[in-house]
């Protein structure tokens, strides 16, 4: 092979290859787009030649050499240019120059230059088609051949006079394409400034338009000075390719002239602060041929930024011509960089520019100093033009607004993220991440180093100014506010915000920034002045009161260089204080008492904040370092580990006399006065010195020996100082501390008195004047002795009153007073005894009791004492007491006993009896003493609430004292013998006696009923005898709640009498669970399966907790058909019944157990029939039904067909049994298993010939297409297999004719196998997934019959005979004749036709649209199948009439159901169906099948349901959540459901569909009802609106007068909140989601809305509203439960299908009880329900 290439190389021959230079220059023009790219590239070009100077001049050809006047100066937004023109006088070209200008692609080869790739010069052809260059006294200019695609040059020599010298410009002169206006003229000046920052030899730009000068920029740089490399700083990238060498600091200086020309057309100027305008107008976007440096770094030219209208000049002439100066100083920070490539790196990098890389590279860094920044701030401020300053681009962006730049020669679209530009050489060629991060290196190592030495010139300033002041000093305040304000504006400027385009670029040369330092700290501002930011500290003001010393960054440094504190916060660069710095300050030095207040609530602060078992310990540390000085007088210093207590200054401050004796371990009072004394006491170990502690140190020997002036026993005027100060604090001293004093003063001698300083008990006060020797209290300063002090001195044993001993011993036993006499006087003194002295009183015996006589206050003559005894021995003196033979006292028979008078009062006080105790009573009330024994019980139920409230029954439970009856026989009860219920007598147990008042049983606390488990004990060992008895029993057991496990034992125990169905007529016991009650489930088959009773309503309901049941289940049912289904169906006398039996089994198939199906599916329990030819008959297949009888049996499932093919049933009919054709029990055989006929037979075909150009072809398929909308549009019960749409497709639907068509169709079911021939008109075919193909026979008439039977298997996942019938009338009645039967064909074919287009066009669409956008539209399905209903039906609809078809005989019934059908009418009923009617649901059991899928999914009905059974707790779940979904309105306007999705299953129930409404509800007002009595026949009065929460009602827009709607109606809407309350209650709901809304018309009688349910106030008026006036609510309640069950069902499922009608039957059976509660109450409250009280007309 490679020889006979060599073969043909040799036999060719060369051919060039062609470039359309025009195509080739545009596509590199592509990559610079902009308006100042040519500038931008002129002026690059101008400074790698060495360029000091440029001249940019712009002419206009129509402009006359002449000087115009102001007025003639053309616009500079609108005056056209012609020509360009740039001049700079750099090195003159070479003739390698020329030869490369000429060259497309060939860069300048030094690798100290930026252009590397010969493209630049190029976009000059962006404005001018020949371009023409002058340098050095030669000439060159581009045109393009024969103006076309070829571009040549023309070169030549410019003539020189005799003496003219060659000029020195360098001129690129353009004349334009098209003439247009100059760029904007003040974008273009600021473009041109920031542009000659970085030139290296570029130092004067100047721009004239038509000769007049229009900018003027220059440049000078002072001489660079070497900044010495910082130690610990790293210079070398992380990669090696990259060392810093040296690094320089230049000043420089641009001086700007700029005509207030230039001015006049600038835009608005931005905040002096702000640069985000700047940004606009000077901010690049990215281009250049190669990925860039920084990822978006390339070369590029400013955005066009909308420039406003110049403000309008003022009247006065002014000089646009006039020159405006303005100049900015900056510092450029520049680093040598040394290059080392690796070789791979190098070659590529030639291969790509095709030079070397540069060996050395510098990189600088422009920064403002605070300095330089303000001035410029406030020369721009000063400013008299309204576009600010040229030099706001260079100026430091410190709010990171992101102007600061990446310059490469010149600016690029990349920020730096920090507040100055950046600029390097290096060319931005290669995508080398490695060199990226390594040139990002270097810029965060600058950026380090240029703050490191801003850092380092602030510390020498501070040190030196510090130093001036002494050691340890600080500058001045306002020295320090300025070094500080310095290094705020560094820490902004190098605060790294995220760059644009690319973050890598800020993140990068931040992470550097930090890095580079390898032992070299990070210098920050602080209180002490510059230090290392690992010994600086976060700033925290709970240790800004006494921390001094500690080196603390300060708050204005923070708040203003937040992000960059936040940096090193997170590097963990800055501390935190901690508890260590506070000890080392603490240890240096002692606090001021102001410092040590601030110490000791920082302290408590922390203490507060947590409970840390370290506290403890750092608190004993924080009190041992803790010293303070104490300013005096005296002066002390106080250690606080030495402290033990302190004053509350809020009680002891006022009350301690702080000038006497104090303990040494006293807190000074100046410091605590400060704390809250519960935080002193909690945080610290001190304890408050309470008045009882300073008494005990002034009263301590020790103390009171070393003065006398301060010892209580020696001086008056101190001990009347401290029983003053007792006094103060006696009302809240504690009754522990009360005594405490009472201990140390009642010995001591403390006491004033007249006498001398006295013991307490020694002395009395001034009101005893018994004896004329007693010692009186007085006091030193003539104070008289009352109020608290006098409590004081009466608690420490100063006596009021002479000793009771004294009294006694000189007047009781002279015999002078009687116990009368006794009682009067101790009530006179009763107010000075002491404690102790009563309660003496109280246990001496010193009365009698009545009955001794007057000898009994002396001695008998026998010598013997009268007996005396204690007052709480004896009972007050009352008739009742001495009926029951209790002591009472002798209180003489002239003397009224008076129980209110002061003497009684006093009596009672000592314990004198009231009342006999509970024990006492009780035992009297059991006594054998008829009389009494009743008095006594009389008295203790009068006296229960008042004296014997502590009555138990169970301390007294072996006392017999209740009166009872058991039977006939009355005796005495223990109180858990009998049963306050009267009923449990017929029980046979013991019960209160009747005779006893009213509520004696309530008060003796006796249980009504006895246990549960007594009663189940009962009906175990003795079960009532008859049926009466039976009913009685059961009657009182109704009202009773057993245990669950009670009622199970109860469900299986035989206690139940029923009458034997035998002619004796014996009773039989049996359980519970064996009975049925009459009535409910009867009839005559199920009478003879089941057992029966009826005991009446209430006996009854007792039976159906136990386990009986209103009528047998389903379950039951299948169970007994299980067990013997021949003799099942002889009960059942035959088919007719069975039939029905079975129908009630499909409507409930649902409710079956699995074990109970899987066993229907192996029995023989489905009746199947087979047709038997009629002696007599058609031999043929086709013949009539009348040819044939029908031969039943019962079946397994399995061998039953289902007669889905109507010409396989003809055929095979009498070979196969098939099940009943109904729709209903087909379901059911499907269920069990059993096969479709139409998958049992086979079906062969034999064609002729095709004739493909037949027309019959062509017109059936069109014909089946025109039809077939109409077909669908009226058949909605199944499922379609393919859309009309795909149908559509030519490719789809095939038409085929033949001469003749022939079917053999052949059955294999069991043992059965044969077959039949026969003709055909038409037969559809689909092989797999193809297209569906009709072939029609040409020898014979179509039969439409036999092509919609064909098409249906096709067009319909599953289908029955009568859709074929309808399709078949369709397709053979004519148009018009469809139209006079009621079908509205056009409307239906314009909607098809709409649909098809609308499809189509979404195809096109898609078509359009990428894979990825497509994919990123796709909604989650989830998210709309999960979404709640917005709204929903819920109304009653009006009943329907009954049809030929509904009069079937009566069958047993659901309640539900029978309510159900009655509300609403079976969804989906047509004139066209004629399956038979829906047949009743076995009794109890739900007449519509649960869904077979997961709640909220789509409501599309499945092909056939699953063979799981839903669990009853999934379907109490989701009633609950229904419950629980409603929810308040919460707007006020309630719009047309647009949103609302029309179900059309619901097509034919508007009445709870607002979808078809117009028009939308306002709010109007809340409508309250009173919490008062209410009788809904009388008006409503105002006094009673509000007092009530109320209900939301809403109004439509065509109401007239709506906003009086409440007014007008308040008594409608109260009767009707009635009636919808007491629901509410039922269904438990939140009142707040009902809402009641008005209408003028329409079928809605109430709407779901998210949740909230509405009712409509029109219905219920037309209804139910006179009915509720007359004090009929059962109607009401009634239909208005069945509509809030509707619209509740409406918070699960939306549309109005079976899954809908499961769940509405379902919510109503959960509530039917609380409903019948409802209806069988006098009053609705009486089921607790919390609301008004309703009241009826008699």
């Amino acid at each position: 092979m490679a020889s006979s290439r060599e073969a043909l190389w040799e036999t060719g021959r060369d051919e060039a290859v062609e470039v359309n230079q025009r195509a080739l220059i545009d596509k590199v023009l592509a990559r610079y787009s902009g308006e100042f790219t040519v500038f931008r590239e002129l002026l690059q070009n101008s400074d790698d030649a060495g360029a000091h100077s440029v001249e940019i001049q712009k002419r206009d050809d129509n402009q006359t050499d002449e000087e115009p006047s102001q007025g003639d100066l053309p616009d500079l937004k609108t005056a056209p240019v012609h020509q360009w023109t740039f001049k700079n006088d750099g090195q003159h070209f070479r003739d390698e120059d020329w030869t490369r200008l000429k060259k497309i692609a060939e860069g300048n080869p030094d690798e100290e230059k930026i252009g590397a790739f010969g493209v630049g010069f190029y976009s000059l052809f962006s404005v001018t088609e020949k371009p023409w260059v002058f340098s050095g006294g030669q000439w060159m200019n581009f045109y393009w051949k024969d103006e076309k695609d070829q571009l040549l040059v023309r070169r030549g020599t410019i003539p020189l006079s005799g003496d003219e010298s060659v000029d020195r410009w360098t001129t690129f002169q353009m004349t334009l394409r098209e003439p247009g206006p100059i760029p904007p003229a003040f974008d273009f000046t600021r473009f041109l400034v920031s542009s000659i920052t970085f030139m290296t030899s570029l130092s004067q730009v100047s721009v004239y338009l038509d000769n007049k000068q229009l900018v003027r920029f220059s440049k000078e740089g002072g001489a660079p000075i070497e900044v010495p490399m910082l130690k610990g700083l790293k210079s070398t990238s992380p990669e090696g390719m990259m060392t810093i060498k040296s690094i320089q600091s230049t000043p420089l200086h641009i001086k700007a002239e700029v005509a207030r020309w230039v001015y006049s057309v600038g835009s608005e100027k931005p905040s002096a602060t702000h640069g985000s305008d700047i940004l606009n107008a000077v901010s690049h976007q990215t281009s250049g041929f190669f990925s860039s440096l920084f990822s978006g770094f390339g070369s590029s030219t400013p955005r066009k930024t909308s420039t406003p209208l110049p403000p309008p000049l003022p009247k006065e002439s002014i000089d646009l011509l006039e020159i405006h100066y303005s100049s900015v100083d900056l510092k450029i920070f520049s680093a040598n960089v040394d290059v080392r490539l690796n070789k791979k790196m190098t070659a590529e990098l030639l291969h790509s520019t095709k030079k070397n890389p540069p060996s050395r590279l510098r990189y600088e860094l422009i920064y403002t100093g605070k300095y330089e920044y303000d001035s410029s701030v406030e020369a721009e401020k000063k400013t008299a033009y309204a576009t600010g300053s040229v030099f706001q681009g260079l100026r430091a962006d410190l709010e990171g607004t992101g102007f600061a730049r990446v310059f490469i020669g010149h600016s690029t679209g990349q920020t730096t993220g920090i507040g100055g530009h950046m600029a390097t050489r290096f060319i931005p060629t290669v995508e080398r991440e490695s060199i990226d991060l390594e040139l990002l290196y270097v810029g965060g190592f600058l950026a380090r180093f240029a703050y490191e030495i801003e850092l380092e010139a602030v510390k020498k300033h501070w040190d030196a100014l510090a130093e001036a002041n002494g050691p340890g000093g600080l500058p001045h305040e306002e020295i320090q506010t300025s070094l500080r304000g310095r290094v705020l504006h560094a820490l902004k400027f190098f605060t790294f915000h995220p760059s644009t385009p690319s973050p890598l670029v800020s993140k990068s040369m931040e992470a550097a920034f930090f890095n580079c330092a390898t032992t070299h700290q990070f210098s920050i501002i602080s209180s002490e002045g510059i230090r290392s930011a690992s010994l600086v500290y976060f700033p925290d003001p709970e240790f800004s009161g006494f921390l001094k010393r500690l080196p603390v960054i300060s708050e204005n440094v923070v708040n203003g260089a937040r992000t960059m504190v936040d940096a090193l916060r997170t590097r963990g660069m800055i501390k935190h204080i901690t508890f260590v710095e506070v000890l080392n300050e603490l240890r240096l030095r002692p606090l001021s008492e102001t410092e040590a207040i601030a110490c000791l609530k920082w302290w408590v602060g922390v203490h507060k904040k947590g409970n840390n078992p370290s506290l403890l310990q750092g608190r004993s540390q924080l009190l041992d370092a803790l010293v303070v000085s104490i300013t005096g007088p005296p002066e002390k210093i106080i250690k606080f580990s030495d402290a033990r207590t302190f004053i509350n200054s809020r009680t002891g401050g006022a009350i301690i006399p702080t000038e006497g004796p104090v303990p040494s371990t006293l807190l000074p009072t100046i410091i605590t006065r400060s704390f809250d004394p519960d935080d002193l006491a909690a945080v610290f170990p001190w304890k408050q010195l309470t008045i009882v502690d300073w008494l005990a140190h002034v009263t301590d020997p020790e103390v009171a020996a070393g003065n006398s002036e301060y010892n209580i026993t020696q001086s008056a005027p101190w001990a009347e100082r401290v029983l003053t100060a007792l006094a103060r604090a006696w009302p809240s001293l504690p009754k522990t501390g009360q005594e405490e004093v009472v201990k140390m003063l009642s010995s001591k001698s403390c006491i004033p008195t007249s006498a001398g300083l006295k013991v307490p008990d020694q002395a009395y006060f001034s009101s005893v004047n018994l004896f004329r020797d007693l010692p009186i209290v007085t006091m030193p300063s003539g104070v008289v002795v009352k109020g608290i002090l006098e409590k004081v001195l009466q608690s420490i044993g100063v006596r009021k009153h002479v000793e009771l001993q004294i009294v006694f011993d000189r007047m009781i036993k002279t015999g002078d007073w009687t116990i009368f006499d006794l009682v009067k006087y101790l009530v006179s003194i009763q107010s000075t005894l002491s404690p102790q002295e009563f309660e003496r009183l109280r246990h001496t015996s010193a009365f009698t009791k009545e009955g001794a006589g007057k000898e009994q206050l002396t001695q008998s003559a026998t010598g013997r004492k009268v007996q005396r005894y204690k007052a709480m021995d004896l009972y007050e003196p009352v008739e009742i007491f001495r009926e029951l033979g209790l002591p009472n006292i002798d209180w003489g028979v002239d003397n009224r006993w008076k129980p209110s008078s002061d003497e009684a009062k006093f009596l009672f006080s000592l314990g004198l009896r009231r009342a006999p105790p509970l024990s006492e009573i009780l035992t009297i009330a059991a006594s054998d003493n008829p009389s009494v024994r009743e008095k006594a019980l009389t008295f203790f139920l009068d006296s229960l609430s008042l004296k014997y409230s502590d009555y138990d029954p169970n301390t007294y439970r072996d006392l017999a004292f209740v009166p009872a009856v058991r039977g006939s026989e009355r005796s005495l009860a223990k109180p858990f013998e009998l049963y306050a219920g009267p009923e449990w007598a017929a029980l046979g147990f013991s019960v209160i006696d009747p005779s006893l008042p009213d509520g004696t049983a309530s008060k003796l606390k006796l249980i009504r009923h006895p246990p549960t488990s007594e009663l189940v004990t009962l009906l175990e060992r003795s079960p009532p005898e008859d049926e009466a008895t039976a009913r009685q029993w059961f009657e009182v057991l109704s009202g009773r709640e057993f245990l669950q496990a009670e009622i199970h034992k109860l469900s299986s125990t035989p206690f139940v009498p029923v009458k034997s169905t035998g002619k004796d007529g014996a009773i039989q016991r049996l359980q519970p669970v064996q009975c049925y009650f009459s009535g409910k489930g009867g009839g005559e088959l199920y009478s003879k399966l089941f057992a029966f009773v009826d005991f009446g309503p209430r006996a009854n309901r007792f039976l159906a907790d136990c386990g009986a049941k209103q009528q047998p289940s389903v379950e039951e049912i299948a169970q007994i058909l299980l067990a013997n289904p021949r003799q099942f169906y002889q009960l059942a006398n035959g088919r007719e019944n069975y039939i029905f039996e079975l129908r009630n089994l499909a409507v409930n198939k649902y409710l079956l157990k699995a074990g109970t199906i899987n066993r229907m599916k192996r029995s023989n329990v489905l009746l199947g029939s087979r047709r038997v030819k009629r002696a007599g008959g058609k031999s043929s297949s086709e013949g009539d039904d009348d040819d044939w009888d029908f031969q039943d049996d019962l079946l397994q499932p399995s061998k039953i067909a289902i007669a889905d093919d109507n010409n396989a049933y003809q055929r095979f009919g009498d070979r196969v049994f098939c099940a009943p054709q109904e729709d209903l029990l087909e379901d059911l055989y499907i269920f069990l298993g059993s096969p479709h006929l139409s998958s049992l037979v086979r079906e062969d075909y034999r064609m002729s010939a095709e004739n493909p150009s037949s027309p019959v072809g062509a017109r059936t398929r069109q014909l089946i297409l025109e039809r077939l909308p109409l077909f669908l549009h009226e058949h909605s019960q199944s499922r379609t297999k393919i859309s009309l749409n795909w149908l559509n497709e030519e490719k789809n639907f095939v038409v085929r004719v033949f001469g003749k068509l022939s079917i053999t169709k052949s059955l294999r079911h069991g043992d059965i196998h044969c077959s039949e021939s026969y003709d055909a008109s038409a037969v559809a075919n689909r092989e797999r997934m193809g297209p569906i193909e009709l072939w029609l026979a040409e020898n014979t008439q179509v039969d439409m019959y036999e092509v919609s039977i064909s098409l249906c298997r096709f067009i319909f996942e599953s289908h029955k005979v009568n859709d074929a019938l309808l399709f078949m009338t369709i397709l053979s009645t004519d148009l018009k004749a469809l139209k006079r039967r009621g079908y509205n064909v056009d409307r239906i074919l314009r909607r098809q036709n709409a649909e098809r287009e609308a499809t189509e066009k979404a195809k096109r669409e898609s078509r359009a649209t990428l894979v990825s956008d497509s994919d990123m539209a796709v909604q989650d399905p989830h998210t709309k199948i999960m979404s709640a209903p917005t709204g929903g039906p819920g109304a009653i609809a009006p009943v329907p009439q009954k049809t030929g078809l509904e009069q079937a005989p009566k069958r047993p019934t659901s309640t539900i159901s029978d309510l159900g059908r009655f509300l609403r009418p079976k969804p989906g009923t047509s004139k066209r169906e004629v399956s038979p009617p829906p047949y009743p649901a076995m009794p109890g059991s739900v007449s519509l099948p649960g869904p077979s899928r997961p709640l909220a999914q789509s409501s599309q009905p499945s092909s056939r349901p699953g063979p799981i059974v839903t669990p009853l707790s999934n379907i109490a779940n989701n009633i609950d959540m229904a419950i629980k979904a409603c929810a308040p309105e919460r707007n006020n306007l309630l719009r047309n459901r647009e949103e609302m999705q029309v179900i059309k299953e619901s097509l034919d129930e508007g009445y709870c569909d607002v979808s078809g409404r117009t028009g939308d509800l306002n709010f109007v007002g809340t409508c309250f009802t009173g919490s008062v009595l209410y009788d809904p026949f009388i008006r409503l009065q105002s006094s009673n609106i509000g007092s009530m929460g109320g209900v939301q009602v809403f109004a439509a827009e065509d109401l007239p007068e709506r906003d009086t709607l409440i007014q007008r109606k308040r008594d409608a809407l109260a009767r009707f909140i009635y009636v919808l309350n007491p629901l509410v209650a039922v269904y438990k709901i939140p009142p707040s989601s009902l809402h009641i809304f008005a209408d003028t018309e329409g079928q809605l009688v109430a709407f779901n809305r998210g949740g909230s349910l509405f009712m409509n106030l029109r219905y219920y008026e037309a209804w139910h509203d006179h009915e509720v006036q007359q004090g009929d609510f059962s109607k009401a309640f009634i239909s208005w439960y069945f509509t809030l069950a509707h619209e509740i069902a409406h918070n699960l499922v939306l549309p109005h299908n079976s899954e809908h009608e499961f769940y509405f039957s379902a919510i109503c059976e959960a509530h039917i009880v609380p409903l019948g509660k409802l209806l069988s109450s006098r009053d609705p409250q009486d089921e607790g329900v919390d609301y008004a009280v309703y009241s009826r007309k008699k």
